[in-house]
């Protein structure tokens, strides 16, 4: 679906200034972890109370659409943005900038909780499973719990070295082959139901992500996209067996996020063009084959205004690229790469002025969430995915 942001030549609207919050669901005190561990507090919740989690995973990994549902309207015209990238790399940081949150406001909480230095220092992550919440432009965005983290490895393992996180059904599975398994439902399923996949990397040679995603993409045939189970089909539900409805989500055409690439903390001896251009090169060429690499996602990316921060992309079949310089850089003149700041502004009109392919059906918020649920229960139940974990557990790399 079309993103509803504004076109490239209007200027993009301030964010609102009433984070997503129903009076009375705001909490205070520490958050407990995914897996049941409350660890030390964050920042945020030592000196103010923070927002409610309305975390659309739970502890057994399933898939909860109570506490989003009423956030969400009958509203056509919205545009999902999902995120995935490991711990420490500004997924929350770019979610809040997309959001549109203005952090000069004082007692304002941000909608995503940004990791903090102690938490970073105790090798812990902030965001667990899928964190939902909806922009005054009706961006549906979705920040994720990091992957090729060891902190979620290390809250998922019993002493035996099992897994507490049931992926595959009641299956006895291994932490390692859990943790990984994990990463990569959690990119089928944003592959999925999201219009823009936002891919993190850290530095300019950080390529796990890019093969976590050809992993993905090689793993996510037969699961459609949420418009397929339109509940403008269930009044005849009753009629057609399981096996027929089987049969038509495979007819299904096959649907993919378009991926937007991000590598962040580049340094300014990586943000030369030469370099650039040979990263969008690599780029193009690993995914030559994959589903991410698709003609008609909106236009070529944007003509950076600095070149030295934003590669060309003169071929619309090469993936989006877009890099980002680290926190700690200025916007002053003796500055050799644009701003943190300026790169962050960038990367959101981007997003707001995609127009992506949609979904194959028009759906409301509302359906789209009801329906994301019955996509993880695909995900989860994929037979390829079952027979990917059966060859890695065959081929003696994961413990038994």
């Amino acid at each position: 679906m079309a993103a509803s942001g504004s076109s490239n030549s209007s200027p993009v609207p301030s964010g609102p200034k009433i984070l997503l919050a129903k009076p009375g669901l705001v909490s205070s005190g520490p958050v407990s972890g995914k897996f049941g561990r409350s660890g030390a507090e964050d920042e945020t919740t030592v000196h103010r109370s923070r927002l409610p989690s309305l975390n659309l995973l739970s502890d057994s990994w399933d898939f909860h659409i109570d506490r989003f549902l009423p956030f969400l309207t009958e509203n056509t015209e919205f545009t999902v943005v999902g995120i995935i990238g490991p711990s420490g790399v500004g997924k929350s940081t770019i979610m809040n900038e997309l959001y549109g949150f203005d952090g000069s406001s004082p007692g304002m909480l941000p909608p995503f909780t940004i990791l903090s230095e102690d938490t970073r220092a105790m090798a812990r992550h902030c965001t667990s499973g899928i964190e939902p919440r909806i922009s005054a432009e009706r961006l549906i965005l979705l920040d994720t719990q990091p992957v090729l983290a060891s902190s979620v490895l290390a809250e998922m393992m019993r002493p035996d070295g099992s897994s507490t996180v049931p992926v595959l059904g009641g299956e006895s599975l291994s932490a390692e082959l859990a943790h990984e398994l994990m990463n990569i439902q959690l990119g089928v399923l944003l592959s999925s139901i999201c219009h823009i996949l936002l891919v993190i990397s850290e530095g300019i040679h950080d390529d796990n992500m890019w093969r976590l995603m050809l992993t993905v993409d090689l793993l996510k045939h037969g699961i459609p996209d949420p418009s397929s189970l339109s509940s403008s089909h269930s009044q005849n539900s009753n009629l057609v067996s399981e096996k027929e409805n089987k049969d038509k989500t495979n007819e299904v055409e096959e649907y993919m996020a378009t991926p937007v690439f991000v590598h962040t903390k580049l340094q300014d001896q990586d943000l030369t063009p030469h370099t650039l251009e040979q990263l969008r090169k690599a780029l193009g060429q690993y995914f030559s084959t994959s589903s991410f690499v698709r003609n008609g996602c909106g236009n070529a990316a944007i003509e950076p205004v600095n070149p030295s921060t934003q590669c060309r992309v003169s071929d619309s079949t090469v993936p989006k690229l877009f890099l980002i310089p680290p926190k700690n850089n200025n916007d002053s003149p003796c500055a050799l790469s644009e701003s943190y700041i300026s790169s962050l502004w960038k990367l959101r009109n981007e997003v707001l002025s995609m127009n992506c392919p949609s979904f194959a059906r028009t759906i409301s918020e509302r359906e789209w969430l009801k329906n994301s649920a019955k996509i993880w229960e695909l995900v989860k139940s994929s037979p390829i995915i079952s027979d990917y974990c059966k060859m890695l557990r065959s081929s003696g790399m994961f413990r038994k």
